[in-house]
């Protein structure tokens, strides 16, 4: 039996459509939230962390952490596990994750004009055109940015990337089903030997890809009967260590019977290859107005292999951790706007767990008391020696890491 891949805008009328294939095939829906939450056992990674992989805002800390790569990884490697099933319809941004030669998949995507989606959102959310608008211009944006990133297609709706496109707002349910069972039972869509390998192809590079993410790498793969390619699509100086590493942790892989590796296109950029060390703090956000200091502080932690985020004022800050989530904040009082003794206040009332470390060149001893009594972590005076911040940095991360193992 086949299994049906289903990818659509927002606000298309897909639900019932949905419902219909269900119950006129007796397929079981499988929705992104399904392969995130297995991805999450798989990974011992929050889910909500996992699924800002279909995000397309990056977190300013991903070059660093690697987070979406090994995201994506165990959602790989936890849909290539689902697909050894059948009869399924896996509906969102996880059906596009399997790779084209699994032929006995029917990807389909629904989408609908405009006019039709804004009079959705205006039935189902109660809003206005102009709102409507704003919104699914935004959600596309995210698709469109999830579609480019994995198929390198700037069309989320590009007919070539599936079997079957729908216009739902000009088709019925009853006549998605009659097309879905139509092109079932063509012969291309049924599991076939070939088709299988393929999938155990695709099992073995996405466990080949959650191994060397283990490891903090992150390179491109590929497997097809056991024969794996490891693509580096970023510079290194010393390229045959790298590989030498990368060939070793793949090999332990079972199913692995010979290793390859190659530098991609992108490998002649200026962008420098960085595997993260899961030992170092690589979480820290610098929040200072002094541009020039904050700046040459956040160099001169990389070069220390600590990756850090900058922000300039207090609101930015705030703002920043809500959408991110630093481990270790380093924090100057004397700011424009909301000062630093207020955003100690602000984030361990809601976010106590991230460790504030106050550096400043104008705090008193008043200043200190308050703020060690607000929770931080730590209260270094300017000018700072770079080696005692990197100690207390290191010192602040190794109780984040105790308080995560209790």
């Amino acid at each position: 039996m086949a299994v049906i891949t289903v990818f659509s805008g927002t606000f298309c009328g897909v639900e019932p459509i949905i419902r219909a294939l269900c119950t006129g095939t007796g397929y079981r829906k499988i929705g992104d939230e399904d392969i995130v939450d297995e991805a999450a056992k798989l990974s011992g990674m929050p889910a909500a962390k996992i699924g800002r992989a279909f995000s397309a805002k990056a977190s300013v800390f991903n070059k660093f952490t690697h987070e979406r790569e090994r995201s994506l990884a165990y959602l790989k490697l936890a849909l290539a596990q689902t697909l050894s099933g059948d009869d399924f319809v896996v509906e969102g941004f996880s059906g596009l994750l399997a790779p084209a030669d699994l032929t006995h998949i029917l990807r389909i995507c629904f989408i609908a004009d405009l006019p039709f989606r804004i009079s959705a959102a205006n039935q189902t959310q109660g809003l206005e055109q102009g709102e409507a608008a704003k919104l699914i211009r935004r959600q596309d944006e995210e698709r469109a940015a999830w579609v480019q990133m994995l198929l390198n297609r700037k069309d989320p709706w590009d007919p070539s990337i599936y079997d079957i496109l729908i216009p739902t707002d000009k088709t019925t349910p009853d006549r998605v089903l009659s097309l879905v069972r139509e092109n079932l039972k063509k012969s291309i869509f049924r599991s076939t030997p070939q088709s299988r390998k393929a999938l155990e192809d695709f099992l073995l590079s996405a466990n080949i890809e959650v191994a060397l993410a283990k490891e903090g790498h992150n390179v491109g793969v590929s497997a097809k009967s056991g024969e794996v390619t490891l693509t580096i699509n970023k510079h290194v100086l010393m390229l045959s260590r790298l590989e030498d590493e990368l060939r070793t942790i793949s090999n332990k892989v079972p199913g692995v019977r010979n290793v390859v590796t190659k530098v991609g296109p992108a490998f002649y950029q200026a962008d420098i290859y960085r595997k993260f060390d899961f030992e170092l703090p690589s979480k820290i956000l610098l929040v200072d107005d002094e541009r020039e200091f904050v700046e040459t502080l956040s160099e001169r932690l990389y070069m220390r292999d600590m990756g850090s985020a900058v922000a300039y004022d207090g609101e930015s800050a705030l703002q920043l951790i809500k959408e991110d989530e630093p481990e270790v904040m380093i924090l100057d009082l004397r700011m424009p706007g909301i000062d630093g003794i207020e955003v100690l206040r602000r984030v361990k009332a809601k976010q106590p767990e991230i460790e504030v470390i106050i550096l400043t060149g104008h705090g008193s001893e008043a200043d200190k008391e308050t703020c060690m009594s607000l929770g931080a972590f730590a209260y270094l005076q300017k000018p700072v020696d770079i080696d005692l911040l990197s100690d207390t940095i290191k010192k602040a991360n190794e109780k984040i890491k105790i308080r995560k193992t209790v």
